[in-house]
């Protein structure tokens, strides 16, 4: 059975559904508005965690190595090892963020990724204090144990970057199957007024939002996870996402509220004979 598989395994694996639910609990205490979707990375256009983990994981590295090499810094590795301790705690929250609103299957592999990188944390905590107690052995062997934790944390994690696209823009792909030119989605007035109408451009899902004479169309699936934008409500100008509660200014796209990061892509739009015509900004240029 390849690595792969056994990885995907876990997200069957029911019996972590209790330390799932705890997990959920904690993080459902995480500060909600601006502070979660600093959280989130929505100010940076893309998640925080990916960025925030490369300290921690960038210094314990650099101790480790200094460790196994001739000649090595003592003093510096255990001045890396503490500083990777420190910015473990931010990088933490912010994953525990992102991980609360993850499908269940995502969340059990999140949840075994956080075990382990709370053991790699675990460990270079007790490697530095061995080191300060004089014991430096211990310290470089716990160190040692401490990078392959990490080393397993990364490749759950990449499991949910790359294989699950935790985080990733789900609808980015949406843009490059709009049909050149002009599309028609029907009659202007066949669309909800004051909230999100669905329709499609050649299999290409648009929620349309129409408010008097005016009328925006952005393209149909929340760049977070895929969820129906048609689905949503429309809230102070915004449609809110009906699956992770994420919020999109109706006229640009913009993200007000996590937990996504990406803005769906807005079309220009048209009303020609009293029918709503629709294409992809792209066709301009």
């Amino acid at each position: 059975m390849r690595l792969g598989e056994r990885i995907r395994r876990i997200e069957r694996e029911d019996r972590l559904d209790p330390a799932v639910s705890r997990l959920a609990g904690i993080a459902e205490r995480l500060p909600a508005g601006k502070a979660r979707d600093l959280l989130h990375g929505v100010p940076l256009g893309h998640p925080v965690h990916p960025i925030a983990v490369h300290l921690p994981i960038g210094t314990w590295t650099a101790a480790v190595l200094l460790d196994v090499l001739p000649g090595g810094n003592r003093r510096a590795s255990r001045l890396l090892i503490g500083t990777g301790i420190l910015a473990a705690l931010p990088a933490a929250v912010a994953g525990l963020a992102d991980w609360s609103r993850l499908h269940e299957r995502q969340r059990r592999v999140g949840a075994v990724h956080a075990a382990a990188n709370g053991a790699a944390t675990l460990l270079f905590g007790v490697s530095l204090l061995s080191r300060l107690r004089g014991r430096e052995g211990w310290g470089v062997a716990l160190g040692l144990a401490g990078a392959g934790a990490v080393g397993l944390g990364g490749l759950l994690g990449g499991h949910l970057s790359y294989y699950r696209a935790s985080g990733a823009n789900s609808a980015d792909a949406l843009i490059d199957l709009v049909p050149e030119g002009w599309s028609d989605l029907g009659p202007l007035d066949g669309f909800p007024e004051g909230s999100p109408g669905r329709a499609d451009a050649d299999g290409v899902p648009v929620v349309v939002v129409r408010e008097g004479e005016s009328v925006s169309a952005l393209l149909g699936a929340c760049p977070h996870m895929g969820a129906p934008l048609a689905e949503g409500d429309l809230v102070d100008g915004c449609i809110r996402c009906p699956w992770h509660g994420s919020e999109f200014r109706v006229e640009d796209g913009s993200v007000v509220h996590g937990p996504a990061t990406a803005a769906p892509e807005v079309l220009e739009t048209s009303v020609v004979e009293g029918r709503l015509m629709v294409r992809s900004p792209a066709a301009r240029y």
